[in-house]
């Protein structure tokens, strides 16, 4: 058996017995991939509490370029500025993905421009379309009849959900103008209504629902 096929069935291999965890995307650029440091752990445990899943109550941390991805089936990259892969982290999260990874890109206000950029280089022949409302991703666990909510109001334009589709799976879904991450995020930190916060946290749990079953 050639070693790139041995390869792609490790991988595969691997994002099905990890199952249960999730992980933040450390990236180089000088962007502040640590963002909503207390977002993740309490979109795990809306997930548990609601959705029946069983993922553990830390999550993880990961460099695009690290084999260690493959070991998640549902990674998350924020943050508000500069992103930069290399050409080995570009083939890696490129193999993590066409091997069943799902990556989940939140817009913390200024990610667009460059996160655009990098995912080219991801995959080339491919551009980020506009999901509707009807996408399986906003009707799953939760209803969404008019697609991404709105979570902060900054410059006033309507969310967006963008999505890479490889084989016709959903690969790469980047949420826009929505900040679904603040809405995760200890009440505290930004003060938002209960209902705010519990809207954001069912769309992030339909998107891990989508994430684990694709």
């Amino acid at each position: 058996m050639k070693k790139g096929i041995v390869f792609f069935i490790f991988n595969i291999l691997i994002l099905t017995v990890s199952a249960q965890e999730i992980a933040l995307v450390k990236y180089k650029g000088g962007g502040d991939w640590y963002a909503n440091p207390t977002a993740l752990r309490n979109l795990i445990s809306f997930c548990n509490d609601h959705i029946n899943t069983k993922i553990k109550s830390k999550p993880q941390e990961v460099e695009v370029g690290s084999i260690d991805l493959f070991q998640y089936p549902f990674v998350h990259l924020t943050g508000h500025g500069n992103v930069y892969f290399s050409d080995s982290e570009t083939e890696n999260l490129r193999n993590y993905l066409i091997s069943g990874g799902f990556l989940h890109i939140d817009d913390n206000y200024g990610l667009q421009p460059y996160i655009t950029k990098e995912l080219k280089k991801v995959f080339p022949d491919k551009d980020l379309v506009e999901l509707p409302s009807s996408h399986e991703i906003f009707n799953n666990a939760f209803k969404f009849p008019n697609g991404l909510p709105k979570i902060h109001e900054h410059e006033g334009k309507r969310p967006q959900a963008f999505g890479i589709f490889y084989e016709d799976r959903l690969v790469v879904l980047f949420t826009y103008e929505s900040d679904l991450g603040d809405g995760w995020e200890d009440a505290e930190v930004h003060n938002d209504p209960a209902d705010v916060r519990e809207k954001a946290l069912k769309m992030g749990a339909n998107i891990v629902k989508y994430a684990f079953e694709h």
